[in-house]
Order: C-alpha cells, then sequence, then structure tokens
C-alpha cells in the first residue's frame, strides 16, 4: 500500500490548490484537470459570455 504523500498530484485550474490521485481516476489520471465536480461546473460559468 502507498503513503498518501507519494501519490501524483495536480494543482486545480480553478481553485488553485493541489489534489491527490483517486482509486476511481486510475484509467483516466492523465485527462482529469479538476479537483471536483463544483470547480468543473464554475470554470464552465466563468467561460460563458455574459
Amino acid at each position: 500500500m502507498r503513503k498518501k504523500s507519494d501519490l501524483p498530484s495536480k494543482i486545480c485550474p480553478v481553485c488553485e490548490r493541489p489534489f491527490v490521485w483517486r482509486k476511481k481516476w486510475q484509467r483516466c489520471w492523465d485527462e482529469v484537470r479538476f479537483c471536483s465536480v463544483k470547480c468543473k461546473a464554475a470554470r464552465s460559468k466563468s467561460a460563458l459570455p455574459n
């Protein structure tokens, strides 16, 4: 078993906080960009013109 500190991590472009690898992302880690559904939704809302 790996320690949490040994897991790969990324920085979320929306909230700019680090997040670590999760087992549910094991097959698609390269495609994961956001730390949560909330950040993903906030990104798409900010991309829309007012």
